[in-house]
């Protein structure tokens, strides 16, 4: 392998890390890291939203608390055109939402994103989000000891309180 190949290789893994903060920022409810994930100046065009990352930031979070109690965003096949600096990337998407009123949902999708590295880091600069398919989901019945042996694990939250954050990673003893 080549230096241009390796570098080619690092700049490919760090746009992918950068999509897959986004989905962590989002259903973390992490202002400080959607942020991150975007230049100063870049876009979002989510279709209900239009504007910068600020701006973008502060609905997102503000949209899904008001009307989600949960959110997965989860991103599959990731195509990624590079072109020195520039870096042009579709990402598939799929969205779930435990709605607050009314059935949970599932929505299908990409992400069509411009990257652009700049000072050495590679961010957001234009970004639409497609949605290309939606349905409501009714709900699925679980035992209360299956229900209780989920929640033993710990909460799962939509800020920093969550144990993602938690470092060094704490979990249960196994019983004696």
């Amino acid at each position: 392998m080549n230096v241009q190949q390796l570098r080619e290789l690092c700049d490919r893994q760090e746009i992918l890390d950068c999509i897959h903060r986004y989905c962590r920022a989002v259903d973390r409810a992490d202002r400080d890291l959607l942020v991150s994930v975007y230049h100063p100046d870049a876009i979002d065009d989510h279709g209900l939203f239009v504007g910068g990352p600020q701006e973008f930031a502060d609905w997102a979070i503000g949209y899904h608390r008001q009307y989600q109690e949960c959110t997965h965003h989860i991103v599959t096949n990731h195509t990624c055109e590079l072109q020195g600096d520039t870096a042009h990337t579709e990402t598939y998407w799929l969205f779930s939402g435990i709605n607050k009123g009314g059935p949970s949902t599932l929505h299908f999708g990409r992400y069509l994103d411009r990257f652009e590295r700049r000072n050495g880091k590679w961010a957001i600069a234009t970004r639409a989000c497609l949605i290309e398919w939606h349905a409501a989901l009714s709900g699925l019945s679980m035992p209360p000891e299956a229900l209780a042996a989920y929640a033993a694990v710990g909460p799962s939250t939509r800020d920093r309180s969550d144990m993602s954050y938690q470092r060094p990673l704490k979990v249960r003893t196994p019983p004696s």
